[in-house]
């Protein structure tokens, strides 16, 4: 499927026919078989199945998307079953993987605001707008992701790699990443976050790129710097271990779905 996402306008226009359906139970995607591929289901195929919320996402080509959040573990048959959306990479087509991250964002940005944060009446969703409003006080909330930065640090042949606490019983390190405070720059964000986690000083940031990261609402802002001085002195809060890897000697990394395999990739192939 080589054709682009085409958001709907409106969240509450039931989608066009022929469309499929992102179920989701947690951030768990309800997924069927197709000649050996992972597929979409279409709406018969969930006809038991009672969503507590459904957003208009929008097409891909001849289909229309629809999102459903389901508040029980909906009882499958036909072939379908749960699957977690990060094991779904490389498995469903890319645009529709991409799909299935945003309709997962929203879909839960939806379930987070059905009371209005100012006076705490019912928010419904707009017409014609992908918004949803207070008609109490017309208090009007849009989807809103949290802008974070990753960075591949590097020391000429030597990259930064950190490990946290998040991975119980493994050692998997990954590059330096944090969420961008109010009133500060993409690149102050860097500074501060390896200043903070690791005890280090950074020169020459540089754009890589950046990927949206639907499991934490984020924009995922990525860069590559170059040690600029300090040694490591690792937080103990947030960062457990840190160190300098050569590319022939990197340790557990996280998996490509990420930017920041991007990111040590990237490194890996300056180096090779």
């Amino acid at each position: 499927m080589s054709h682009h996402f085409t958001p709907a306008c409106d969240f509450r226009r039931p989608p066009d026919q022929p469309w499929r359906v992102l179920a989701f139970y947690g951030d768990r995607l309800v997924v069927g078989q197709q000649d050996g591929e992972v597929v979409l289901p279409a709406p018969r195929q969930l006809a038991a199945v009672a969503p507590q919320l459904q957003l208009g996402l929008g097409r891909i080509c001849d289909h229309a998307y629809c999102g459903w959040l389901l508040a029980h573990p909906p009882e499958l048959s036909g072939g379908l079953r749960l699957e977690g959306l990060r094991t779904l990479y490389g498995h469903l087509e890319e645009p529709e993987f991409q799909l299935a991250g945003s309709a997962l964002q929203l879909l839960n940005w939806a379930a987070d605001n059905r009371r209005c944060g100012r006076c705490g009446n019912a928010m419904t969703l707009e017409e014609g707008e992908r918004a949803l409003r207070c008609a109490t006080c017309n208090n009007t909330v849009y989807p809103r992701i949290s802008p974070a930065i990753i960075v591949a640090v590097t020391s000429g042949r030597r990259l930064l790699l950190a490990r946290s606490g998040r991975f119980p019983g493994r050692r998997m390190f990954s590059v330096i990443a944090g969420y961008v405070e109010a009133g500060e720059t993409l690149e102050d964000c860097v500074r501060r976050e390896v200043r903070e986690e690791v005890g280090l000083e950074v020169r020459r940031i540089r754009y890589f790129g950046s990927q949206a990261w639907p499991f934490s609402g984020s924009l995922m802002v990525g860069f590559t710097a170059e040690h600029a001085g300090g040694e490591i002195r690792v937080d103990e809060d947030e960062i457990l271990e840190a160190g300098w890897f050569p590319p022939e000697r990197l340790p557990e990394i996280p998996g490509k779905i990420s930017i920041a395999r991007q990111l040590i990739d990237w490194f890996v192939d300056q180096h090779r």
